[in-house]
């Protein structure tokens, strides 16, 4: 059996499969049958689980974000209220209707032309709070 050296183990990496393959033909070939596998799994999943990988992403990539050491100036909050807004509504009029807010304040807000109001915070926090609550832990 040839020995593998470093390099082609990290040649390997890109595929997201192990090193045990000895030609580039069937190291592609298997990679492929793995990205089929996975999207025919993907299309098969519910619009409930897809909501919830999505609002997961947002948690993770939210408390990624106050982890951080340093702050950048850029306002986060819009975007992470268009992700938040967007996966579970299919319309932001819908959004606003439920928290009791204009659609136009909601779109103020959303596109950083308008900073929100405590109100607004209060209101957000009481609808997350009751969303995230079926998904996971989050404060």
């Amino acid at each position: 059996m040839k020995s593998k050296t470093n390099k082609d183990f990290i040649a390997d990496a890109e595929y997201g499969l192990d090193s045990r393959y000895n030609s580039k033909k069937e190291r592609e070939s298997e990679a492929a049958s793995l990205m089929e596998a996975r999207l025919m799994r993907m299309k098969n999943l519910s619009k409930e689980h897809i909501i919830r990988a999505k609002l997961m992403q947002l948690k993770l990539k939210m408390e990624a974000y106050i982890e951080q050491p340093m702050y950048d100036d850029q306002n986060h909050f819009a975007d992470f209220l268009k992700i938040y807004v967007d996966t579970i509504y299919s319309t932001r009029n819908h959004f606003a209707q439920d928290i009791n807010i204009t659609p136009i304040r909601l779109s103020q807000v959303i596109n950083n032309h308008r900073d929100p109001k405590d109100e607004f915070i209060m209101k957000l926090m009481i609808h997350s709070e009751k969303v995230f609550e079926k998904i996971c832990s989050f404060k």
